[in-house]
């Protein structure tokens, strides 16, 4: 396994890239990224976002409005992508349908005017190497969706590039596979160690894969680093409702103790919550953030604690999710484990409720 850390080597960095199709706002940009040496790095958002335009212009099958790209030091902006590289993976594949397996993943190391010997060699380790042995001769359309995902990895790694780019390549896979193949790509990029980056718009892929994560929003990084960060230290509304869920309860900051905030909610009264802008202060308007698997479930009061009626249970398997109300008026969800002691709260029932591991947002 290779790990990463902030002294890595970088590999790869964007300066001021814009990418703008004349309308009024860019589709990118301004965007600065440096990504490291060996590390798995995942451009996360919702559709629009320009996270494809971003490594289409890494890839050089998009050209910058303005900006800089530079690999491993040198400026790559105006090359074209056969010389950048790179290996790519598309979310259809792109796998050649008439062409055998072995020419599939031949076709780079031909482009690159490999000697025949050495393509023989270095197309059978690779295919080993993604757990395709022996399928040389089939089509594509002999193999399974999961098969001919491991094809197009191989003839993106096997012409050896500096970066591997991946392009949503799980959004065609059924729910279980795709789930399998998320742990078999990240375990073959930790053997090679070759710097990756990928692409999607699903929270669970990017923090269960990745090193550190860049969250894009209408075209900028809203937020990067590494998935704990994002959940536990959202510097935005957006950021925070993004990834995973979240109560956001509205309120003001009325000072500071201890380092932390004290953010009044209204009639439920004062909290104490790590400010993760580091810029609020007394009299701000805030969001009280906390996540619903650290709300404190009591069955009993005790000082600090919230009376709460339940408004809803839902039964999701391995999960309780509960509605709450306090009776101070705030709407509270709340996640537990599947255990007898929260099964069996039903809506009306009585609760009391603790909120110590809460976050202040700006409220914008």
């Amino acid at each position: 396994m290779m790990a990463t850390s902030d002294a890595a080597e970088p590999i790869l960095v964007l300066r001021q890239i814009v990418k703008s199709y004349g309308g009024s706002a860019p589709a990118v940009g301004p965007v600065d990224l440096t990504v490291r040496k060996g590390e798995f790095l995942t451009l996360l958002g919702p559709s629009g976002c320009g996270k494809t335009t971003t490594l289409h212009i890494i890839a050089g099958l998009l050209s910058p409005t303005s900006g800089t790209v530079l690999l491993a030091g040198r400026d790559v902006t105006g090359i074209e992508p056969p010389k950048r590289d790179m290996g790519l993976v598309f979310q259809n594949y792109a796998l050649f349908p008439h062409k055998t397996i072995f020419d599939n993943v031949a076709f780079g190391l031909r482009m690159r005017k490999v000697p025949k010997p050495e393509i023989h060699q270095r197309v059978t380790e690779m295919l080993g190497i993604v757990g395709l042995p022996n399928v040389e001769n089939r089509l594509p359309d002999q193999l399974s969706g999961g098969q001919r995902q491991r094809v197009a990895l191989a003839r993106a790694l096997v012409i050896q590039p500096t970066i591997l780019l991946l392009d949503e390549p799980l959004s065609n896979l059924d729910a279980m596979l795709r789930k399998r193949m998320r742990y078999e790509i990240r375990d073959l990029q930790q053997r090679l160690g070759i710097t990756t980056i990928f692409v999607t718009h699903d929270q669970d892929e990017a923090f269960e894969m990745s090193d550190r994560v860049a969250l894009l929003e209408k075209g900028h990084i809203a937020q990067l680093g590494a998935p704990e960060d994002l959940y536990d230290r959202p510097v935005s509304r957006f950021v925070a409702e993004f990834i995973g869920d979240a109560n956001l309860l509205p309120g003001k900051v009325v000072g500071m103790t201890n380092g932390l905030v004290q953010v009044n909610i209204g009639k439920d009264g004062n909290f104490s919550a790590t400010d993760t802008t580091g810029s609020l202060k007394a009299g701000d308007a805030a969001l009280f953030m906390i996540r619903p698997e650290r709300v404190a479930l009591l069955h009993a009061s005790e000082a600090g604690a919230l009376q709460a009626k339940v408004l809803k249970r839902v039964f999701s398997g391995e999960l309780i999710n509960l509605e709450l109300e306090t009776t101070g008026g705030a709407k509270i969800t709340c996640s537990k484990p599947s255990l007898p002691q929260y099964r069996d709260l039903a809506p009306g029932h009585d609760i009391w409720l603790r909120l110590d591991d809460g976050r202040a947002l700006k409220a914008s």
